[in-house]
């Protein structure tokens, strides 16, 4: 068959922009860690890059878009990609092969586990980590993407997620909450990020690839590419801003830390609607999560909750905030293939947005709390004191990203 050479094309440079989001992560992450613990948290990332793309060959990409219409998991039909090949066509979009879809969802796969990381740096045995990440993607992360993406029970209902909403920061980001609770807080808190500049990295990467994140999400080059690119730089400059007003108000200075984080938030609330609203509507979405998502890690620091780099504050309350959004903004009249949302004067979709994050969210939290308990049961999910104290760089991997002297 003959495949459309530009959409294809995009299509395989949004997948290589999303992979490297995962790389970009790991400097983020890296760099908001003490220096006794660097590589653990940037293997965490690269090791999803390894294991995910193994585990999305053999049946991820199967149980998320093979089969199932209505249900919360696909079939296996296409396990090891059996049955499709690289002359066939993607049905949701026939002018590409199905090889580069597939391609493009892998690179949301690997990066959605990496993402929880941040909550519980420094406290969690890699063995414990890597059984965590195989269980969470098979048992939460492809069930939403197939009910979601897949065709399956939340699309059918009319739940829409433009770029992983739901599917990836709500998700990992309730998840992450829940990873804080069972594991408990750390016995030697590190004073501040080793290297700011590391983060500064991490968030330009994150900011680069998150254009092919939102608008590659378009599965094509038009319009809607377009409004789901510009939206994306417009909410995560505002919401930067507002951030960094809010560090300045409060904290008495602005802080390059709280810009670089407000950013971020704003890129990960704009992701569910980065295709269906208007750029007033992702401006508001901007100010929206620079104050909302700061008053999270507000209110987590006053609970004494020891998400470590704020994957709750960021990701979950700004995925979560990002759906509603949708459901208040979306509008026909940027996306034919999208709704009309709450002040459209259509309230339905509005619930039906609000009721799927809940799900999403509720579940999220309830399942990655029992299975890190069962992990428990298996092998320590927990390092012990030695290793914490030592840093988890040396105690777990014998390696060390700085000289002691």
């Amino acid at each position: 068959m003959a495949f459309n050479n530009a959409d294809t094309a995009f299509m395989l440079i949004a997948a290589s922009l999303v992979m490297l989001m995962t790389p970009g992560l790991a400097f983020f992450y890296g760099g908001l860690v003490g220096r006794k613990n660097v590589l653990t948290i940037m293997m965490q990332s690269f090791v999803s890059l390894a294991i995910t793309d193994v585990i999305w060959f053999s049946v991820g990409y199967s149980l998320c878009f093979s089969g199932g219409q209505g249900a919360v998991y696909g079939d296996l039909n296409n396990a090891f990609l059996m049955g499709i090949g690289p002359g066939d066509a993607y049905a949701g979009n026939p002018n590409i092969p199905v090889y580069v879809f597939l391609v493009y969802q892998m690179m949301f796969a690997i990066i959605t586990p990496a993402l929880i990381t941040g909550a519980f740096t420094n406290r969690v045995t890699f063995k414990a980590y890597l059984i965590f990440l195989v269980g969470w993607l098979l048992l939460v992360y492809f069930p939403f993407v197939h009910m979601v993406w897949g065709g399956g029970l939340l699309a059918q209902w009319g739940v829409l997620d433009f770029a992983g909403g739901i599917v990836v920061h709500a998700l990992a980001g309730m998840a992450a909450l829940a990873a804080v609770i069972f594991v408990g807080t750390r016995t030697i808190k590190e004073i501040g990020p080793h290297s700011i500049p590391l983060v500064a990295l991490g968030t330009g990467l994150l900011w680069f690839g998150w254009y092919g994140f939102n608008a590659g999400s378009a599965l094509t080059v038009n319009e809607v590419t377009v409004l789901a690119f510009l939206n994306t730089d417009l909410a995560a400059s505002v919401a930067g801003v507002v951030w960094l007003i809010w560090a300045w108000v409060l904290e008495k200075k602005p802080k390059f830390l709280g810009l670089l984080t407000g950013m971020v938030a704003g890129l990960a609330t704009i992701t569910p609607a980065a295709g269906y609203v208007t750029p007033a509507a992702a401006v508001v979405i901007g100010i929206l999560a620079g104050s909302l998502c700061y008053l999270a890690i507000m209110f987590k620091n006053q609970r004494g909750w020891d998400d470590a780099l704020d994957v709750w504050g960021v990701h979950g309350v700004g995925g979560i905030l990002g759906v509603i959004c949708l459901g208040l903004f979306a509008t026909l009249t940027v996306n034919a293939a999208g709704a009309d949302g709450l002040l459209a004067g259509n309230p339905a979709f509005f619930g039906k947005e609000v009721a799927a994050v809940a799900l999403a969210s509720a579940y999220a939290f309830g399942f990655t709390y029992a299975m890190l308990w069962i992990i428990d049961k298996v092998t320590p999910v927990r390092v012990d004191a030695r290793a914490e104290e030592v840093g988890l760089d040396e105690a777990l991997h014998g390696e060390t990203a700085y000289d002691s002297v």
